[in-house]
């Protein structure tokens, strides 16, 4: 059956509005490319054929929307919720796939094609996911929403830049200093924000963030600027460099010398430390410190009225969740082999927290699944050279990995509110009405 016309005109209508909004935001920036000719003069080159896609696309987004949600719907007749399926052989078969991963990539792809999968697919999701899992204390067991965590990543990654030349200590002595600096940041950073809810401990986290990015910047003495710092002493396996020659570790072990040997090791690390962070959230959550963030969550007041400590809940969710920031960071300083201001900005911080709100916010699982798919995403983008046959050769998908993520937050907000894992388990279960507990 047909639309009505009604409806189909409001459609219509709708998306020649929508693309209108988008012809109007992105006429300066997807119109036209600035770009220096040989006299290193700024000129314009016109990109109508992308401009006109956009529009397009635009228009039909909104105008399938609003026939989705015009549609009709039968009334259901409610339901006495059901009880979760229970899949205890997802978490172990998952596990293997994740220990698998990286073992079966140099034998399938050869040691060097494997690099980019094994570090771009394997520890830069694996990093997004831990951080995912302690922004998900704040934001989704404490209900605070912070706009600034990549500060606290920041902390961490500096914290063992610094300090690996000047102490000489090992990875493994200063991955929890970088943890507990990055929980100190969040501890301070909890103070001011004690009686700031909502909009209002959004901004003030915010703020936070640009005050240690513009520091970082700065303080050349330290941080060296914009240049950033590097020359700090790679990832070992305990002690063991990952070098070619006699001391290192592939002729430790009788195998021949390749550079995925590091990835390989550093995933596994990531993985655990992941895992470590996910077994501290479950387990908190189902103490008395746990259940308070998720009073907390519901209602401050109502909390307050119950005589909890709510300074002290909040202090806890801000420096547990930093502390794991910090873990995360020390790892990104290890990957990369530099750390610079510039890998710090709000767009880390706006990407962690879509993550945490795609996936849905207090549930593990779903943090997981948003990390895999909007990282994953991204860096599928990168290998989408067919798409320059189409929009022109100077066509970057990878510049439009942030319009993704906003076109599925809005289909989120849409379609699932509660995120991609919607469903909660419950903290604590009453027993059924004539069982005594």
């Amino acid at each position: 059956m047909s639309a009505p016309q009604p409806l189909l005109s409001r459609a219509f209508r709708d998306g020649v509005v929508a693309a209108l909004i988008v012809a109007g935001l992105g006429f300066p920036v997807i119109a036209y490319l600035a770009e220096p000719d040989f006299n290193n003069v700024l000129t314009l080159n016109a990109r109508w054929p992308l401009f006109l896609t956009f529009c397009a696309l635009g228009f039909a987004l909104r105008f399938l929307l609003t026939l989705w949600t015009a549609r009709p719907r039968p009334l259901r007749a409610v339901k006495a919720p059901e009880a979760p399926v229970r899949r205890p052989w997802l978490a172990p078969l998952g596990l293997a796939a994740l220990i698998a991963y990286p073992l079966l990539m140099p034998v399938l792809l050869g040691p060097q094609a494997a690099l980019k999968w094994v570090d771009t697919f394997g520890v830069q999701i694996l990093l997004y996911v831990l951080l995912g899992w302690g922004l998900n204390i704040a934001v989704g067991l404490a209900g605070l929403l912070d706009l600034g965590y990549a500060a606290f990543y920041a902390v961490g990654a500096y914290a063992y830049a610094l300090l690996a030349p000047l102490t000489g200590l090992s990875f493994w002595a200063l991955l929890p200093v970088s943890g507990l600096f990055a929980a100190l940041w969040g501890f301070c950073i909890g103070f001011p924000v004690l009686r700031l809810r909502g909009d209002y401990l959004a901004i003030v986290t915010l703020a936070f963030a640009e005050i240690v990015r513009v520091v970082l910047v700065n303080w050349d003495v330290v941080t060296h600027g914009e240049q950033g710092l590097f020359g700090f002493p790679p990832i070992s396996f305990f002690g063991l460099p990952f070098i070619p020659g006699p001391r290192g570790f592939a002729a430790h072990f009788g195998l021949k010398f390749a550079a995925v040997h590091k990835l390989i090791f550093l995933y596994f690390v990531v993985l655990a430390l992941a895992l470590v962070a996910n077994f501290v959230s479950i387990r908190l959550r189902r103490l008395p410190l746990g259940r308070a963030w998720e009073a907390l969550r519901e209602d401050e007041i109502a909390c307050r009225a119950l005589g909890l400590d709510t300074a002290n809940i909040k202090l806890t969710a801000f420096a547990l969740g930093a502390f794991f920031a910090g873990i995360a960071g020390c790892l990104f300083a290890l990957r990369q082999g530099v750390v610079s201001p510039s890998s710090f900005t709000f767009n880390e911080s706006a990407t962690i927290l879509a993550i945490v709100v795609l996936g849905g916010r207090g549930s593990q699982w779903g943090v997981a699944l948003a990390a895999a798919l909007i990282v994953g995403a991204s860096e599928l983008l990168r290998q989408l050279d067919f798409l320059k046959m189409i929009f022109g050769p100077d066509f970057d998908p990878a510049q439009y990995r942030m319009l993704l993520v906003g076109l599925a937050m809005v289909a989120m907000m849409n379609f699932r509110p509660r995120g991609i894992v919607s469903t909660r388990q419950p903290t604590i279960t009453l027993p059924a009405a004539g069982v005594r507990p």
